[in-house]
């Protein structure tokens, strides 16, 4: 039942990110910020599979799906959505906060002595690495938006 909660708490922040990246890369298109949306399009889609990859796992535990993202979704609508309106820079730190918060997530799971073998490496092989990879993009934008 711990791992199952343990995923599921994975779960609910990366079905957060996909909502907030949704949010951002509408406005970003409504604002024709479309450089930008291309470079945050790829880590959205990344979320999207994290998604169904946790769901995976929690269905081979025998354990209940999480369908929404709860407070934390909510959370992170409410300060993207001030982030958005604030701007570009501010929404992609926003974003990037996020995924720090993700990786952070991530990082403490692994901790667990009793985190499954299959769980424990989709982690380090496939969803902190890609959680990684997010950072360093926001990184980028945002010493682009500094200029």
């Amino acid at each position: 039942m711990h791992n199952i909660e343990t995923i599921n708490k994975l779960l609910k922040n990366e079905l957060a990110a996909t909502e907030t990246y949704q949010q951002v890369l509408d406005k970003f298109r409504e604002d024709a910020a479309l450089g930008e949306a291309n470079y945050l399009m790829p880590i959205y889609e990344d979320h999207k599979d994290a998604v169904s990859s946790l769901q995976a796992q929690v269905s081979q535990l025998g354990g209940t799906i999480s369908e929404g993202s709860g407070v934390w979704g909510t959370w992170a609508e409410i300060v993207q959505g001030g982030a958005n309106l604030l701007g570009q820079k501010a929404a992609l730190k926003a974003l990037q906060e996020g995924e720090k918060s993700g990786a952070d997530d991530y990082e403490e799971a692994l901790q667990d002595p009793e985190l499954p073998v299959d769980v424990r490496s989709l982690i380090e092989t496939k969803l902190l690495p890609a959680q990684q990879s997010h950072i360093r993009t926001l990184d980028r934008l945002l010493d682009a938006a500094a200029i």
